[in-house]
């Protein structure tokens, strides 16, 4: 039997509209402000130095930096640093209740099924660990934190390759064929079973493109593979 559920967030977990209509804005609008105010915390000065190594700029001074991360938000490129602050900041945010994190309730439901079962759940997303924990900390049904044995960013690797999903088994000291993966993304999913893990696309929008992976519009559709 399946030993682990890897599981993504957006689109998977929660809804894409949450992180781009309520995360990302927030982020965004808080940056500049945040980065004047927290510079100096070493924190936050170890990310703005991981931006100069990354952006090859390595004099850029403070209102560069900020324009550096505000053209990687733009892009929605997935800079383990950039995601690092956005987690700082959207900390503040939950801290205060301005929002709390979507999580679906069928993902909900399954997730304390699972874990009753003695299934390990883990998270794999572009965003910071931090991130995710404070998301799952905050959800719209509390904190749902107990639920979840471990997370994995951009510090594992990209989640389009195949080596990210063999360093995660790895880590789990599992045969990727003792782990499902869940995820809306294709090329994720198809990373994923490269890496022999068993893999079930999220189908929740319309229109969305579908591949060679067993397909559900819910968690309450998942079935557990055997080996």
């Amino acid at each position: 039997m399946i030993h682990a559920i890897v599981l993504d967030i957006e689109g998977t977990t929660g809804s894409i509209s949450f992180v781009h209509e309520v995360l990302f804005p927030y982020a965004r609008a808080r940056l500049a402000d945040f980065i004047r105010h927290h510079g100096d915390d070493p924190a936050v000065r170890e990310q703005l130095r991981a931006v100069r190594e990354l952006a090859d700029e390595p004099d850029a001074q403070q209102s560069r930096l900020i324009e550096i991360l505000e053209e990687w938000m733009k892009a929605d490129r997935k800079a383990t640093p950039l995601k690092a602050l956005q987690g700082m900041i959207w900390e503040e945010g939950y801290r205060q209740g301005d929002f709390t994190g979507h999580v679906y309730p069928d993902a909900v439901a399954c997730m304390e099924f699972w874990h009753r079962m003695g299934i390990a759940l883990y998270i794999y997303s572009s965003g910071s660990v931090k991130a995710q924990k404070l998301l799952f900390a905050h959800s719209d049904v509390g904190d749902l934190t107990s639920l979840l044995t471990g997370y994995f960013d951009t510090t594992t690797g990209p989640k389009k390759e195949s080596e990210s999903y063999r360093r995660i088994a790895a880590h789990l000291a599992l045969s990727g064929r003792d782990i499902l993966f869940l995820s809306d993304t294709l090329a994720e999913l198809d990373a994923a079973a490269a890496a022999n893990f068993h893999t079930v696309q999220l189908v929740r929008e319309k229109d969305m493109a579908i591949g060679d992976h067993p397909v559900a519009t819910g968690f309450d559709a998942v079935r557990l593979p055997e080996k």
